[in-house]
């Protein structure tokens, strides 16, 4: 199935990949990532499977991959997106596997945060001939969708000619995640969680001209894990928006790329359901930190002396090849690796890298 460069996926090359996962039923894992621990972790676990895969940053990621340490938290979440994509751009080539650089949820308050992200893009692109980000995502679904379409045309007006990619949501995806979205929202009763076909088709037929997109079609999603019964997903309705666009403008099945956000702790059937509709993205981002935390919790509770002595008080021995951050770090890292392998499998993407 190879045919394309291990590396950053950008362009026309992102658009053969969206296009494999489609025609394949199979699709990506997108995982939130907050330090290099977690982006080699993702990297490791993409070669391990033989997938390609999609890292990604929250504002919050971004702030701190910069470090807590810069008081200026909008310049942290603009250089801390950069230096992670740089260390991305470094590194994926050598893991023999394509990655797509992607940053998460941005809604009307980040407007300024992505606008200076494209401006650091632009200057990447002429520097080397592609983009910093494969895309980035504008989340105005809290807001009308007229103000959502308009700043979305205007903001892909400026990343096609860069290359990049823009994946916008359509209804709300439930619970909160870095500040945006509510726990309140979260119901499977709750109307906002269910994207209307119809407006899918507008968002087509006003970006479709302008470059290309990607869609997250809300069906029930939520961030984060809760209680059996909170939460309802319904990927017909993903069905039936490809449908309304395909036969709009006679166009050929799933037409659409479209994104399943609130990955962690959903249903496998549902998963797997979504992979007929076009799903070439799911994000997943509260199991992999919880895969990350619990293998560190095994680990010190293993090793609990070391934690609190440099000298043991019961041999007498020093400590320090067991508190060595990177013994327990690894432990993390490898949570992440192990989760990822799970949710390759519930995919469909082991063994299916275009860039073997």
């Amino acid at each position: 199935m190879g045919k394309l460069k291990p590396g950053v996926i950008f362009g026309e090359d992102y658009k053969t990949l969206i296009e494999a996962c489609r025609e394949g039923k199979f699709a990506l894992p997108a995982v939130n990532v907050v330090g290099t621990d977690s982006i080699n972790a993702v990297l490791e676990a993409a070669a391990a499977n033989n997938t390609d895969i999609i890292v990604q940053l929250s504002n919050g990621g971004a702030q701190f991959y910069a470090g807590k340490g810069i008081k200026d938290s909008f310049q942290a979440k603009v250089l801390g997106a950069v230096a992670a994509a740089q260390h991305v751009h470094l590194l994926a080539e050598h893991y023999g596997v394509g990655v797509v650089l992607h940053t998460d949820h941005a809604d009307k308050s980040l407007i300024p945060w992505l606008e200076e992200l494209i401006k650091h893009g632009e200057a990447f692109y002429k520097a080397n001939g592609k983009p910093l980000f494969s895309s980035h995502m504008l989340d105005l679904s809290a807001e009308d969708i007229e103000f959502n379409l308009s700043e979305s045309e205007r903001l892909l007006k400026m990343m096609a000619p860069l290359e990049m990619s823009l994946e916008i949501e359509l209804g709300v995806t439930g619970g909160e995640e870095d500040g945006i979205g509510s726990d309140d929202d979260i119901g499977a009763d709750n109307p906002k969680l269910y994207t209307q076909p119809e407006d899918v088709l507008q968002a087509y037929d006003r970006l479709n001209p302008l470059g290309h997109f990607s869609v997250a079609a809300s069906f029930g999603n939520v961030h984060g894990v809760y209680k059996p019964g909170n939460v309802k997903l319904r990927p017909e309705i993903l069905r039936e928006s490809q449908k309304l666009v395909s036969e709009t403008h006679s166009l050929g099945a799933n037409p659409l790329a479209l994104v399943f956000h609130g990955g962690s702790g959903s249903e496998k059937s549902k998963i797997t359901e979504s992979l007929n509709y076009g799903v070439f993205k799911m994000n997943i981002d509260t199991d992999t930190q919880f895969a990350f935390s619990e293998k560190v919790g095994a680990y010190v509770e293993a090793n609990a002396n070391a934690f609190k002595y440099q000298i043991d008080p019961e041999t007498g021995a020093p400590t320090k090849k067991a508190y060595d951050p990177r013994k327990w770090l690894r432990e993390g890292e490898l949570g992440i690796v192990e989760r990822l392998k799970e949710a390759c499998e519930d995919l469909n993407c082991v063994g299916k890298s275009l860039c073997q």
